[in-house]
């Protein structure tokens, strides 16, 4: 069963007028309702609001790393462990093949059902799974394959344990270590970009986010509760704190939005997927171009762009 959101209503009762349509093998109504449906969409996702963009990225019908990996990794094989404590389910690491490219595909998992939720941690990674990536990462600079990040959590884990072990720590060598690896790095935001946790395996060549991904230094309802003391106001913190890929691209903070289908990736997985493997093929024949000195340069001046500073004295 489909799950509509508050604002999707419209288009579920006439989704319904069509599957009844069909059940009656009534042509011209069904033709009608196809049409109304078009209206509708159009209508409805041309002009979504922060937090409705904030809702569809958390759409628990929305595409996962997973989904994304077994749909464009050919021969794939999966990486485990970080060699020190033991293996995160929430971040997964596969080397395969894309259209015949070589690749190492890196993603946050969330899970789906309560089991796997639980398994993945509700798709926020320990230290452990930071080194994991790292990890694999340097394994495909070894063998000169390119890596492919997919981004979608909540945030990296918060617990005492996760700290005990250098939650900190673990991002930080990510960030520092990612910015000198040897062989073309691509990271899209697919769901929710949430703090630290997406900026571990956001550096990269580049940072691309789908049509209806967020990427937030803090989630919304915790942004609410701090300034406001009142977490209901999440959709006036949403709207505040300048989420979404049009907002980011302009202040320069991620280089691309990737057009997924205008309904929402949960509603065409399959285009969904296309935008994500020809945006990291093109992006990988692109930077191939360029000698390895010239892409850490374009790197490193893409990183040390972000923001603002001053010197004194």
């Amino acid at each position: 069963m489909a799950t509509y959101l508050e604002f999707e209503k419209k288009i579920e009762q006439i989704q319904q007028d069509i599957d009844a349509a069909k059940a009656r093998d009534d042509k011209f109504a069904l033709e009608t309702f196809e049409k109304d449906l078009d209206k509708e969409v159009t209508k409805t996702f041309k002009s979504l609001s922060a937090y409705q963009k904030l809702q569809l990225a958390r759409h628990p019908d929305r595409p996962y790393a997973l989904d994304y990996i077994r749909a464009i990794l050919e021969d794939s094989y999966e990486i485990h462990g970080d060699r020190a404590f033991r293996d995160d389910p929430a971040i997964v690491c596969y080397i395969g093949y894309i259209d015949g490219q070589k690749a190492m595909i890196v993603g946050e998992q969330k899970g789906r059902g309560t089991k796997h939720k639980l398994k993945r941690n509700f798709g926020m990674p320990n230290p452990e799974g930071y080194r994991k990536a790292l990890r694999a990462v340097k394994l495909a600079e070894k063998f000169n394959i390119p890596v492919l990040f997919l981004i979608d959590t909540p945030g990296a884990y918060p617990g005492l344990g996760a700290e005990e072990r250098g939650q900190s720590e673990a991002i930080a060598k990510n960030l520092f270590e990612f910015t000198n690896i040897q062989v073309p790095m691509v990271s899209i935001v697919i769901g929710e970009g949430g703090s630290g946790g997406a900026l571990a395996i956001g550096v990269a060549d580049k940072l691309a986010m789908m049509r209806y991904s967020v990427f937030s230094v803090i989630s919304p309802e915790g942004c609410a509760a701090i300034l406001w003391n009142d977490p209901k106001k999440v959709e006036q913190a949403s709207s505040a704190l300048k989420i979404t890929p049009d907002d980011l691209i302009e202040h320069g903070l991620v280089d691309d939005i990737l057009d997924e289908p205008l309904i929402g990736a949960h509603r065409d997985k399959k285009r969904a997927t296309e935008v994500v493997k020809n945006y990291f093929l093109e992006t990988v024949k692109e930077l191939k171009k360029l000698s390895t000195k010239e892409m850490l340069n374009k790197r490193y001046e893409k990183l040390i762009s972000v923001g603002a500073y001053s010197e004194e004295g």
